[in-house]
């Protein structure tokens, strides 16, 4: 992974830390969104989702490959036994 990509990384993981913390709907009880759901839900609805495609983002983009091929190429038996 590169510099920036590692940056990247922990700077929206941060974010969604910060974010995780929704202190703003703690003391609103009659909003709802949709008619039905309070906004308190809806909002960690939306953070679950976002924080899955962060993640899975992750995953995609700053995965070690060369690392997983290298653990690879140690666990193939070898013939000189």
């Amino acid at each position: 992974m590169n510099n920036s990509r590692h940056w990247i990384v922990w700077i929206g993981t941060l974010v969604l830390l910060l974010l995780h913390q929704d202190i703003w709907f703690w003391n609103n009880y009659e909003t709802e969104v949709l008619g039905f759901m309070p906004v308190g839900l809806a909002y960690h609805a939306v953070f679950s989702i976002v924080a899955a495609l962060w993640w899975g983002a992750v995953m995609k983009f700053s995965w070690p490959y060369h690392l997983e091929a290298m653990a690879e190429d140690d666990s193939q038996p070898s013939d000189n036994a």
